[in-house]
């Protein structure tokens, strides 16, 4: 088996409890402190540092949500002074404020390390050349797998996303041996590959790193063929580091959780209400050693479950599932609950290309809910009839997958705008008030 540093990720659950007890007791302390938006939501319970002598209390401290951090936009969650930050990185931004991290030359250490592990336990070493196309900058993605790959030893190749005839040439030329991309471009670059008369077997690749957005058990295997490789998960948010928090083994069986840095509980996304192990429900994640910006009780809004069933792979960090949606971003069309992962599963199911688009809109107050989805260019070649047939075979398996009928619409084979960074697989057009906005809040 393959350990990056196999003496604490092989530590017997009692030991990574002790040790996170140890961590959580200085954390709380420090935040409190040092990061006043904490130190009120503390006082507001009468919760005093004092009161957590260990993991057992957590459930005492505060939840933190994303819109509390872009309520104190820049710097009102920064637990150190600026002087003693090396650098920034951001969410996407995608309504309101940006949350800005701030790492000490300490926190970015310790999440390389995070990530050093996530290359290895893949079957990475120093002999290989990891190509990293996830995008640098404000996002973490590439900035986190490529200290990883220093860390390992690995010849790095800093792509970037985009530019794919770059990144083929480099690939091949280079003999790149890991792919560091989300799931959407590695299918791409499969795609174009096999456009360019290279086949699976001929290009150096023998597994890729793939997280940053949602993909299906599917989708991994349509990856898996199209560029002849093993393709693991990894998970992170900008908010507790980046990706690194979780990662994939051999096993591929669920994502094990860096527990000596990170504590993580599911809850009633309703109630807050802490589950047991084995239970769905909402990912919250405390940070141990996070010196710039340590959250504590953050709730990612990923719906998944955890596990301790023991590992092949002989780590006894805590596993999670792939995210199963989110509790924030769930749709709801004509009042039925729909997650965009389920239609991947279909489309991949039935053969299609995992490039689609959902388009939902609001017309005399009723729902329209349209799919369009791309086809390959033997289906591009069948007559108007057969691909009308296809759309209402492929309309009816959404029916039986979702409880509800989409209009599905088959279209020209690369039509759907491709995006290197994150895929945009969802077009929302209603004017939807939530219930914050009802509520005037």
């Amino acid at each position: 088996m393959n350990f990056f540093q196999k003496e604490t990720e092989t530590m017997p659950v009692s030991e990574i409890k002790k040790l996170q007890s140890e961590k959580l007791v200085r954390q709380v302390r420090h935040v409190y402190e040092h990061v006043e938006p904490y130190r009120r939501k503390m006082d507001e319970l009468g919760v005093k540092p004092e009161d957590i002598r260990g993991i057992e209390d957590l459930p005492k401290l505060p939840f933190v949500t994303k819109n509390d951090l872009r309520d104190e936009y820049p710097k009102g969650f920064l637990a150190v002074p600026v002087k003693d930050c090396v650098r920034i990185h951001s969410t996407s931004g995608t309504t309101g404020r940006r949350v800005v991290a701030f790492y000490t030359q300490h926190d970015i250490d310790l999440w390389e390390e995070c990530c050093a592990r996530a290359i290895v336990a893949a079957g990475g070493s120093n002999e290989d050349v990891v190509q990293v196309a996830y995008g640098y900058g404000l996002f973490t993605g590439g900035s986190g797998l490529h200290g990883g790959s220093h860390k390992v030893g690995c010849l790095t190749l800093p792509m970037s996303s985009g530019n794919t005839d770059r990144q083929i040439q480099f690939m091949m030329d280079l003999g790149a041996t890991f792919l560091c991309c989300t799931p959407s471009y590695a299918a791409y670059l499969g795609e174009s590959l096999k456009e360019r008369g290279i086949s699976p077997d001929q290009n150096p690749l023998k597994a890729g790193i793939f997280g940053a957005e949602p993909w299906t058990e599917e989708m991994r295997r349509s990856i898996e063929e199209s560029l002849g490789i093993k393709a693991y998960d990894i998970y992170g948010l900008t908010e507790t580091s980046g990706p690194g928090v979780s990662f994939e083994c051999c096993e591929q069986q669920g994502m094990h959780i860096n527990e000596d840095h990170f504590i993580a509980e599911i809850i009633d996304p309703e109630t807050g209400e802490v589950l047991p192990e084995g239970s769905r429900g909402e990912l919250v994640f405390t940070s141990l050693d996070k010196e710039a910006f340590p959250l504590l009780r953050y709730r990612t809004r990923d719906i998944c479950i955890l596990s301790r069933k023991k590992c092949s792979c002989g780590r006894t960090f805590i596993r999670m599932t792939k995210p199963m949606g989110r509790s924030d971003d769930m749709l709801i069309i004509r009042g039925v609950n729909v997650f965009p992962s389920q239609i991947e599963t279909v489309l991949l199911k039935e053969g299609y290309s995992p490039n689609y688009q959902i388009v939902v809109d609001r017309v005399n107050n009723n729902d329209t809910f349209d799919i369009l989805v791309e086809m390959d260019e033997a289906m591009f070649g069948d007559t108007v009839s057969a691909i009308t047939g296809r759309e209402k075979s492929l309309m009816a398996a959404m029916r039986t997958m979702l409880g509800i009928g989409p209009a599905v619409h088959l279209v020209a084979p690369h039509s759907i705008q491709r995006s290197e960074g994150k895929a945009v697989r969802v077009i929302d057009k209603r004017k939807l008030v939530t219930d914050s906005q009802w509520l005037g809040k």
